[in-house]
């Protein structure tokens, strides 16, 4: 039993037209062609599709069964066939972005949408990292996008386009937290109390400020122990405001909040396929 898709879509055809002659006539085929290729289906699956009893062929109860799977294989085959055009075009199989959540999320979650319209075929993977560990993971080629808080130097075989809107990091501790009392904070307040810090992967020892605290590569986690008052963190404002507002209050401290510039990475070898290009100039707006 090898049933073909061209048989399939003539018996979907058939059903949907309400006849044989109506698919031969929206298939471009003679009545005769039509029936002749459903009777050999009908073979090839050991069943009877319509019964031809009456003037026009009705489904038969394991014609009715057999629709909805016969309309699934069409529909495979479909996609099967749109991915394999879009390969030999040159369009990639798979694209790996690695985001800072320094970067709000409202303008990647636009450019998502449009990217899934013009490529729904491709496989996407998106992956959170900040600094040292995103400079890396485009570098090392494990993602062919990054986007960054802008970093003083960058590695030789990348390229960088900054991005045109900068965000913004606040202080903050939670609403139980002494610190939280306080109209205005000092550096010398700060300093007695634990500092929530950033650090990396590939660079776990962070700043060597003699500041006693505690540490996380992810800016969400920092955000959930601040929360839990173990300390103050410096926060991106959006994710705050978007996932923790209610918990925790912004300090007001000389120089803060501070204004930090955001970079678009891609490695120059091997060049980006047309799914990262086109994601690449869509995130630069």
């Amino acid at each position: 039993m090898n049933p073909s898709t061209d048989a399939l879509q003539v018996f979907v055809e058939a059903v949907g037209a309400g006849s044989f002659s109506g698919a031969a006539r929206a298939l471009g085929r003679s009545q005769s062609t039509v029936s002749t290729t459903i009777a050999h289906l009908e073979i090839d699956l050991g069943v009877q599709l319509f019964d031809r009893a009456t003037r026009k062929p009705t489904l038969t109860e394991a014609g009715r069964a057999l629709l909805a799977q016969a309309q699934d294989v069409l529909a495979a085959a479909g996609r099967l066939e749109r991915a394999a055009l879009a390969l030999a075009a040159g369009t990639e199989a798979r694209l790996t972005v690695a985001l800072s959540d320094t970067y709000q999320s409202g303008p990647f979650e636009a450019a998502l949408e449009r990217l899934d319209t013009r490529f729904p075929h491709l496989e996407l993977e998106c992956l959170i990292a900040e600094c040292d560990d995103v400079v890396a993971l485009v570098g090392q080629g494990r993602a062919q996008l990054g986007v960054v808080e802008a970093q003083s130097r960058y590695p030789a075989g990348l390229q960088v386009q900054p991005l045109a809107t900068p965000m913004a990091l606040g202080l903050y501790v939670s609403l139980r937290h002494p610190l939280a009392g306080l109209a205005r904070i000092d550096a010398d307040q700060l300093a007695r109390h634990r500092a929530l810090r950033l650090t990396t992967v590939v660079n776990p020892a962070g700043p060597d400020d003699g500041a006693r605290g505690w540490s996380a590569p992810s800016y969400l986690m920092l955000m959930e122990l601040a929360q839990q008052g173990f300390g103050w963190a410096a926060l991106p404002r959006w994710l705050v405001q978007r996932y923790g507002g209610d918990r925790l209050k912004e300090l007001a401290a000389p120089g803060w909040p501070r204004q930090v510039g955001l970079d678009l990475l891609s490695a120059r070898r091997p060049p980006l396929g047309p799914a990262g290009q086109w994601l690449l100039q869509a995130l630069a707006g």
